[in-house]
């Protein structure tokens, strides 16, 4: 009987294991439906928390006047019962040099060939 709970122990620690790449979200997070991401955040910062994104590339708005790097995040949605906001809705995040300055959940900026055309 005592092999038997240990093996159904063994068993269960690596089930567990294999779920550790599953980011958690924080119990203030769940609570209050806010990203863990807050403007002023280092690139290297969003990405300990977020990842690598999905694609990057370089874009312009009237509001900034000059370019800005995008991130984009694309939603995955875990199975989890909750709804915190990184986990199911797509991300822009742009940059001002190593800082977050904008975060949305539409794209804000052209990129350089669209901003390009839009000045001919």
């Amino acid at each position: 009987m005592k092999t038997l709970i240990f093996i159904v122990m063994v068993a269960f620690s690596s089930a567990l294991a294999g779920c550790s790449d599953l980011p958690i979200p924080k119990a203030d997070n769940i609570l209050t439906g806010s990203t863990s991401i807050k403007i002023g955040m280092t690139k290297n910062q969003v990405a300990s928390v977020y990842g690598e994104p999905d694609s990057k590339r370089m874009v312009v708005a009237k509001e900034w006047g000059e370019y800005r790097e995008e991130w984009f995040y694309k939603a995955r949605y875990s199975g989890l019962p909750v709804g915190t906001d990184y986990l199911v809705d797509d991300v822009f995040l742009y940059f001002d040099g190593e800082n977050l300055t904008n975060i949305s959940q539409k794209p804000l900026g052209k990129s350089e060939e669209v901003a390009e055309a839009d000045a001919q």
